[in-house]
């Protein structure tokens, strides 16, 4: 469903678009997901709306065998894309599992500021940002996602969470829509 209306505090969370993430083969090139993420954040700075800037450090605890571990990463991997153009007023959360709001003070700093709706965008669609819309969901936040801002390393995922996971959690559009929407 087309995105409708966005709530008067709003925020914008970019996901893992960070120097190791964007480096890694993706289905759509990462050049064009950083653009329209910082275009989306320019536009929530502008009208004074929370930006809030993720990256992930590390995996959760537990058997991670499986998890693709390929020994140290390099020593600027979780560092945020110079593009984003990091302001002191954005919030920037590090993770240590898929999703922004486990074992982290995001749902905190959103309250705080009094945020009804978030919108999400980043990398990688079936892993962190599906997983921190759905805790976004559970957590009573309207979930808007701007699908054009956002890419995966999987086409078959990433299409499954554009097509039949994203629209039962909330309204997706593209980033010029929803700048419109920010009026």
């Amino acid at each position: 469903m087309p995105a409708t209306t966005l709530d008067a505090t709003t925020a914008l969370v970019l996901i893992d678009l960070q120097k190791g993430i964007t480096a890694l083969p993706t289905v759509h090139p990462s050049a064009g997901i950083i653009e329209r993420g910082a275009r989306l954040a320019g536009a929530f700075r502008a009208r004074g709306l929370p930006v809030v800037l993720v990256n992930v450090t590390g995996g959760a605890p537990g058997r991670t065998e499986s998890a693709g571990g390929h020994g140290t990463p390099p020593a600027d991997w979780a560092e945020l894309v110079a593009e984003l153009d990091r302001q002191p007023g954005d919030i920037t959360v590090t993770k240590q599992q898929w999703g922004a709001f486990h074992g982290t003070n995001l749902d905190l700093e959103l309250r705080r500021r009094g945020v009804t709706q978030i919108v999400f965008a980043g990398i990688a669609t079936s892993i962190g940002v599906e997983s921190s819309a759905r805790a976004a969901h559970e957590h009573g936040y309207h979930v808007t996602l701007a699908t054009d801002a956002m890419t995966d390393l999987d086409e078959e995922a990433h299409h499954r969470a554009v097509e039949k996971i994203f629209p039962r959690l909330g309204e997706t559009d593209t980033t010029e829509a929803i700048i419109k929407l920010l009026g």
